[in-house]
């Protein structure tokens, strides 16, 4: 089971795809990663080193000086790409609806997803989403059993 649709080459918050499995009709959305942080703040290695210890080691071999030279571009044209704003951090969030009734507006999620980084074409945003498919399901068929076990007339929230 996976979304038939994907999301765009480029994205924007809010934007979304759905799929319809059994009776459950899953729509996944972009949302906004609400953590300041710098994406070299948020991966160890985002800069690269000439230092065998450290996360960013390039490796070792002949060309090294050459491969840290492009390595660092690459590193410094992201930054200078997200200050700009052209790309972003995003949750992907699956809402699962049956007949038309939202019974889990969050019923998975994984926050902290590149969207619109330099030369990607966004397939891990549909990818993160088929991975959290499976797991949104089960939250909307617990969701559902619980409401079909309540008694006639009690609060069923």
């Amino acid at each position: 089971m996976t979304f038939t649709e994907r999301f765009a080459a480029f994205v924007c918050p809010g934007d979304t795809i759905a799929c319809t499995v059994d009776e459950f009709t899953v729509m996944a959305r972009i949302v906004p990663d609400d953590c300041p942080k710098a994406p070299d703040q948020r991966q160890d290695g985002f800069w690269p080193s000439l230092y065998k210890d450290a996360p960013g080691f390039i490796g070792p071999g002949n060309g090294f000086r050459k491969r840290f030279a492009k390595a660092q571009a690459e590193a410094e044209a992201v930054m200078e790409a997200w200050r700009k704003g052209d790309w972003f951090y995003c949750g992907i969030v699956l809402s699962v609806a049956l007949e038309g009734v939202t019974l889990a507006d969050n019923a998975a999620s994984l926050w902290g997803v590149e969207a619109n980084y330099p030369g990607s074409d966004n397939a891990n945003l549909t990818e993160v989403a088929d991975e959290l498919l499976p797991e949104a399901l089960d939250t909307a068929r617990a969701v559902l059993a619980r409401l079909r076990a309540a008694p006639a007339g009690e609060a069923r929230a």
